[in-house]
């Protein structure tokens, strides 16, 4: 389904194989892709044509076919990680793969923080500590209740006019916070090319909605996260930026931070400049390249 720049819905196919600079995808057009259509005659359907260079995209491993990709989204502005301490709760190693992917495809994360009317105190102790931690790495973090409204002003203005991803595990109250967000989640209330010169948008209506006050979210459902598709291994600390950052002074260049003399990566993390919680995820990343296991919450 495209939508043109006037408003006028299109049910389109996609004109002949359509490869994507190298990437092999189980699907050429993606969610956000900005696209050229040649419409029918019957005014209803129409062939895209062309597909307009992507900002951005995140993709992961096919399902079923290892050595492809399928694309989530292309042209996000932010993604936004819906994440709980309790009722259920997210792991540090998923909040932490998802900022790593999101950073390989230089996406901004928002991370938001999900039922805070249910925490006991302890668990109120441990929120604010969590996005202490995420804050001073650089991500800002917001506490809310979906369920009661309280905090939804400061999201909604987070996603003023920018075209959002959002994700999260399944329970975290994902679909309470879109319907908070959006009332009317089916109606199309203003148009996302408003913000672009040129081009149009492929949606889907059951995928992208739109803000009132301007932008839209992709909101894709099975998706509880998403894994880097071909990070090579000596790339994965450039996707930590508290860890990249200190890696600059390690004594080798290629250091990989888990056992060579004059690592400050290592020294950092005896000293708690470095959280232990972000390098086991660090760890884990290294060791692990079961695509399976990125889109987990545990």
């Amino acid at each position: 389904m495209v939508r043109t720049d006037n408003g006028q819905l299109f049910d389109c196919k996609v004109k002949g194989n359509f490869r994507l600079k190298g990437i092999r995808s189980t699907n050429p057009v993606a969610v956000g892709d900005h696209v050229s259509i040649t419409p029918s005659p019957d005014g209803v359907t129409a062939l895209i044509t062309a597909i307009d260079d992507r900002k951005n995209y995140i993709i992961r491993k096919a399902s079923n076919l290892s050595k492809q990709s399928h694309i989530i989204a292309a042209n996000v502005d932010l993604a936004a990680l819906v994440v709980t301490i309790a009722h259920p709760e997210t792991s540090t190693t998923f909040i932490d793969r998802f900022l790593a992917s999101a950073e390989a495809y230089r996406v901004p994360v928002l991370l938001v923080f999900n039922k805070v009317d249910l925490y006991t105190p302890e668990e109120q102790r441990l929120l604010e500590a969590v996005m202490h931690l995420y804050e001073t790495i650089g991500y800002p973090c917001l506490a809310v209740s979906a369920a009661l409204g309280e905090g939804i002003d400061a999201v909604r203005e987070a996603l003023r006019g920018r075209v959002t991803l959002f994700s999260g595990n399944s329970g975290v109250g994902k679909s309470t916070l879109l319907n908070q967000l959006i009332p009317e989640a089916q109606a199309r209330t203003s148009a996302i090319s408003e913000a672009h010169d040129t081009g149009m948008h492929t949606t889907t209506f059951s995928e992208m909605y739109d803000l009132p006050q301007g932008g839209a979210i992709i909101d894709t459902p099975g998706i509880k996260g998403f894994g880097t598709f071909d990070m090579e291994r000596e790339e994965v600390a450039h996707y930590f930026r508290e860890i990249f950052q200190v890696s600059a002074d390690c004594r080798f260049n290629n250091c990989t931070h888990t056992h060579e003399p004059g690592c400050a990566v290592l020294q950092a993390l005896e000293n708690h400049y470095i959280a232990q919680s972000r390098y086991n995820s660090y760890l884990s990343m290294l060791e692990d390249k079961d695509e399976d296991k990125y889109r987990q919450g545990n």
